[in-house]
């Protein structure tokens, strides 16, 4: 899958096949110009780093979810519950690698 995406990233509308996630047996469909191998494998940081980038806001927008009821308008959201849901929503500033990414810390949860 990270083939896909790679080439995804550099043309988005190629359109091609590969086998069993080797780069070495890409075809070209309907005209499609074909990428070298290492454009495409230039592209691996930036999918990776999207993967984890998305696996983060998974699990950060679930936390939200779950505290979700808090900011309903009938409730008064303490200040702790304020604090923790803008931190929630901060995690991803400043976060540029898939190290940065895999080392967020979650605030807890008052």
């Amino acid at each position: 899958m990270t083939i896909a995406k790679a080439i995804k990233k550099i043309n988005v509308n190629a359109e091609f096949t590969y086998l069993s996630d080797d780069i070495n047996t890409i075809q070209w469909l309907n005209g499609t110009t074909p990428i070298s191998n290492a454009d495409i494998e230039a592209q691996f940081p930036a999918v990776e780093l999207d993967k984890a980038m998305a696996d983060l806001r998974a699990k950060r927008n679930q936390l939200l979810q779950d505290t979700d009821f808090h900011a309903l308008s009938d409730n008064t959201m303490s200040e702790d519950m304020t604090t923790y849901r803008q931190e929630l929503r901060d995690l991803t500033n400043g976060v540029t690698t898939v190290e940065q990414a895999n080392a967020v810390v979650f605030p807890t949860k008052p």
